[in-house]
């Protein structure tokens, strides 16, 4: 009785030790077919955007993109404490705290500033999630494996800029069924999600929703690549970026 009760104790430890080691890459090599790529998706290196605030300043009109934005990815809309959100706004103050200046104008530090997940360069979202549940893809962009996430939360300690959301319900009783999109997963109670720069997207050739939708106020491209549209509007105007102190190079750039 005592060595199975030792061997079932062994094994559990070795299963939830597993939960921490990253899945192997599935190699064709090993037998397995590789995987289809669409042939109309577009690829970039590092994937960026650049936000033109003094065309995108008002509630109204961020409010629109992030509306967008939930429908397509099924964000419940849930109010209070409780709020799940992949796009939304604050004020200058909140978006750029180490930037303050009094000597501002008037106009500046009365507008709000569209707010999502930064996919930064090193994010410590990636570094602390003991399952891989968050995890980094080749082309910079931060991803989430919500069958993965066991709700610890500690990528919400993480993230400098509160980014993500909990799903502390049924995230499902928040949604409009009658207006639901097929194309995307509804999630779980107690799991984690943010802004994933519309991979589902990118992967069949179309811009995120909320750049398509913005009329030209957000640009959208490859930050590695010198003749690419971000490349270009960063050479042209002057832009800053949240929390540098962070060390975590967002990839998410504001003109001011």
């Amino acid at each position: 009785m005592k060595n199975s009760r030792r061997t079932f104790i062994k094994l559990a430890g070795i299963a939830a030790a597993g939960l921490a080691v990253a899945p192997k890459k599935v190699l064709a090599s090993e037998g397995h077919a590789p995987v289809k790529v669409n042939a109309t998706a577009v690829h970039a290196k590092h994937w960026a955007m650049v936000i033109d605030t003094t065309k995108l300043h008002t509630a109204e009109a961020i409010d629109k993109l992030a509306g967008v934005c939930h429908h397509i990815h099924n964000v419940p809309h849930i109010e209070g404490k409780k709020e799940v959100k992949w796009l939304w706004h604050d004020t200058y103050a909140h978006t750029f705290p180490e930037q303050e200046n009094p000597h501002l104008a008037e106009e500046v530090h009365e507008r709000v500033f569209p707010l999502l997940c930064n996919h930064c360069e090193n994010p410590p979202c990636v570094r602390v999630c003991p399952t891989k549940a968050t995890f980094q893809r080749p082309d910079g962009i931060v991803a989430m494996d919500y069958h993965r996430c066991i709700g610890c939360r500690y990528c919400m300690a993480g993230c400098p800029y509160g980014s993500r959301s909990f799903n502390w319900g049924e995230p499902r009783l928040g949604l409009d069924l009658e207006k639901l999109n097929p194309e995307f997963p509804t999630r779980m109670r107690g799991v984690v999600e943010k802004c994933n720069f519309c991979v589902e997207r990118l992967a069949v050739g179309k811009l995120p929703a909320c750049v398509e939708a913005s009329e030209g106020a957000m640009h959208f491209g490859d930050l590695k690549d010198p003749d690419s549209e971000v490349r270009k509007v960063l050479r042209e105007k002057f832009t800053i970026r949240r929390k540098p102190s962070a060390g975590t190079e967002p990839s998410v750039y504001y003109i001011i």
